[in-house]
């Protein structure tokens, strides 16, 4: 099937599904037109949506959206000031709540929860253009648990630009700041796997690529993780262990609809992803490559840590 029938499937379960969704999602009291309102949900629809998607599956996707915070949130990203009113009544304090869990300390908090609503509001622009962190939202999830991942990704972004600005301090004290920098270990990536990984990946919720990134990538526990996110540790561990095994599967799936044999595949994933040029770092949201989920390392890992 091809990208124009996907199109036609979402476009005309969008039109089915207007007037009931228009009204439930509160629009007019953010000031957000119908038909911005129905744009939002075609781009949506098409972001999450395959080419195999019948108009039935699109009403079914689209019907699970929380529609009214999509609607709020993307009032707010298009500058409508009685939105953000909203927005702030809504989930400010919850906000504050969330920062000061995370950092503990009240005025890291409140550094780290006003650093987040100036990304939320737009205060940068992109081509010449005001962008706002919030279009980002597609209303899968809650934006309150939305919210918590962002923030809590802002927190371990914080954290690292910090450590590096330590390590480049340290290293000048020491004299070795003009050290010529190690070759990096490079391995050649079959651009099936490459692709099929890209596809996998951008499929992921962002709290899921939060989870992953933090644990895979950047070595927090699963305490951390829970601890960010509000939740109990065993909850992550589930998480991982899910996640984990769903995308080996797709990844595998992803290769064989490439035209390779499922050995070949397999083979393909024993190597580890960390040394492989693969485009993740755009869908993880992070700036490191992740290790590979192989069956071995998603079924151990998780229970190794919550030790």
């Amino acid at each position: 099937m091809s990208a124009t029938t996907q199109n036609s499937a979402v476009q005309s379960a969008v039109n089915g599904l207007l007037p009931e969704l228009y009204a439930k999602s509160g629009c007019e009291q953010v000031g957000l037109a119908r038909e911005s309102f129905a744009a939002i949900l075609i781009e949506v629809g098409e972001k999450h949506t395959t080419p195999a998607t019948s108009e039935k599956d699109a009403r079914t996707f689209l019907l699970s959206l929380r529609v009214e915070e999509l609607a709020l949130a993307r009032a707010c990203a298009a500058g409508h000031n009685h939105a953000w009113e909203l927005f702030l009544t809504r989930y400010r304090e919850k906000l504050y709540l969330s920062a000061l869990r995370i950092a503990r300390q009240d005025a890291a908090a409140r550094e780290l929860a006003d650093s987040l609503y100036a990304d939320l509001y737009g205060t940068t622009t992109r081509a010449g253009e005001r962008f706002s962190k919030l279009t980002s939202y597609t209303g899968r999830g809650s934006l309150e648990g939305w919210l918590r991942t962002v923030l809590a990704q802002e927190y371990v972004n914080r954290y690292r630009r910090t450590k590096r600005l330590v390590s480049l301090e340290e290293e000048s004290e020491e004299g070795v700041q003009f050290a010529a920098a190690e070759p990096e270990p490079t391995v050649t990536a079959d651009s099936r796997l490459e692709s099929a990984t890209d596809e996998a990946l951008s499929a992921l919720s962002p709290e899921d690529r939060f989870v992953l990134s933090s644990y895979y990538l950047d070595g927090r526990t699963l305490a951390e993780i829970a601890r960010m996110l509000g939740v109990h540790e065993s909850t992550i561990s589930r998480k991982l262990d899910k996640l984990a095994k769903s995308l080996r599967k797709k990844i595998l799936a992803g290769m064989m609809q490439r035209g390779m044999t499922r050995r070949q595949a397999e083979e393909a994933l024993e190597v580890d992803v960390r040394d492989l040029r693969l485009n993740i770092r755009r869908n993880l949201a992070q700036e490191s490559p992740p290790a590979a989920f192989s069956e071995k390392s998603a079924e151990a890992r998780p229970r190794e840590r919550s030790g």
